[in-house]
């Protein structure tokens, strides 16, 4: 694309009162971003009203400053593109969903290939969850993230922090691809905590964004964005949520558009169970092990031997059955719900100091969490 059409695109993009639906119907119209600004108040006004055609021939404040930030940004290092609606690169999947991107950002090496929508589609799951998870839903999103990478599966999600962090990560580190869709301009990185992160997932995946460039984290734009996630994945993954989350509303984006849902189940006093509960009680799968969703992926797109339930479980990062082998009397008195000190000690029988003592111990070792509030929690093995 050069910069005459960007302009144009951009144009049509950052003029105000003209969403996607009438950028859509204006580009079906004339042909072409560059062809609709060549039409007459006359011709446009047969499309819609004065108002919309005043728009479109009064340019929008700031055009030549966010044409040359864009020109400057595609130009700098790294895998960069901007897909409009009709390129090749536009991902195809996209145009099923219900308010297509008219522009789509992307960095990162995936960026560059030319894999077809297909190819993507029928690899990728996204992975959504709360933003302040517990350690073990945390654990649960790298540990399924890492199975899913391990196994050719495109790890999809919204580099949020909690579940989303802990998903793309868990990808990296099972050797596989993750794309994050952004709610900023991918000029910035928000949370700024996920730097890192992100310059991991543009070295092997691709960072993605519909806002245009200098776009700061706005709260409109993360729900807004659940749309692009669910459209780019053959199905979605909840680990944990509360019955108000955002990644609710990413569940129901991909039921609409016809995708698979899965929901990890938790415990039945844990808030950010009840929407992975909700969603179960609605239909989604009942997922306890990576190979739950993998069997919903065959053909895999590289050979994965079937684990045994057991190592499908460790990986997965599943709880084993407690009645399976002979475990510390306290992990089995804390079981795999939260507790507090108070019930603990009715529990077990044990004194104060000796119960922190074995708690700190088993803290130590990765197999109990504290949580907020004097609470603890037991670590499935991951």
């Amino acid at each position: 694309m050069d910069a005459f059409e960007l302009r144009a695109w951009l144009r049509l993009a950052l003029t105000p009162g003209i969403g996607n639906s009438t950028a859509r119907r204006l580009l079906t119209a004339f042909g072409s971003a560059p062809a609709i600004f060549e039409q007459s108040r006359a011709t446009v006004r047969q499309l819609g009203s004065d108002k919309l055609a005043a728009s479109l021939h009064s340019e929008p404040p700031g055009l030549a400053a966010q044409l040359q930030t864009t020109l400057d940004w595609l130009q700098a290092a790294g895998d960069r593109r901007i897909a409009v609606l009709g390129d090749a690169a536009y991902p195809a999947v996209l145009l099923d969903i219900e308010d297509p991107p008219l522009m789509l950002y992307m960095l990162g090496t995936l960026a560059s290939q030319e894999q077809s929508a297909t190819d993507l589609i029928a690899n990728s799951l996204a992975i959504v969850g709360s933003r302040n998870p517990t350690p073990q839903g945390q654990g649960n999103a790298r540990q399924f993230a890492k199975a899913f990478g391990s196994a050719g599966i495109c790890v999809v999600s919204g580099l949020a922090l909690g579940i989303d962090g802990a998903a793309h990560d868990g990808a990296l580190l099972g050797g596989g691809q993750t794309i994050a869709v952004v709610g900023t301009g991918l000029d910035r990185v928000y949370p700024k905590q996920h730097l890192d992160l992100a310059h991991r997932i543009a070295g092997q995946g691709m960072l993605v964004s519909e806002f245009p460039l200098g776009t700061p984290p706005l709260t409109a734009n993360f729900p807004r964005r659940n749309r692009i996630i669910s459209g780019l994945s053959r199905g979605t993954l909840v680990v944990e949520a509360a019955l108000q989350s955002g990644s609710l509303i990413t569940a129901r984006l991909a039921a609409e558009q016809g995708k698979e849902v899965f929901a990890i189940p938790g415990s039945i006093h844990s808030p950010q169970s009840r929407g992975c509960h909700a969603l179960i009680r609605q239909g989604a799968k009942l997922v306890e092990v990576a190979q739950d969703v993998l069997e919903e992926f065959r053909p895999l797109p590289a050979p994965v031997a079937a684990p045994d339930a057991a190592h499908a479980r460790r990986e997965s990062g599943a709880a084993a059955d407690p009645e399976a082998a002979a475990e510390d009397p306290l992990l089995v008195a804390l079981g795999f719900d939260a507790s507090s000190l108070d019930a603990l000690q009715a529990r077990t029988g044990l004194d104060t100091a000796g119960l922190q003592a074995r708690l700190l111990g088993l803290e130590l070792d990765g197999q109990v969490a504290r949580l907020p509030g004097g609470m603890f929690q037991r670590l499935a093995a991951g």
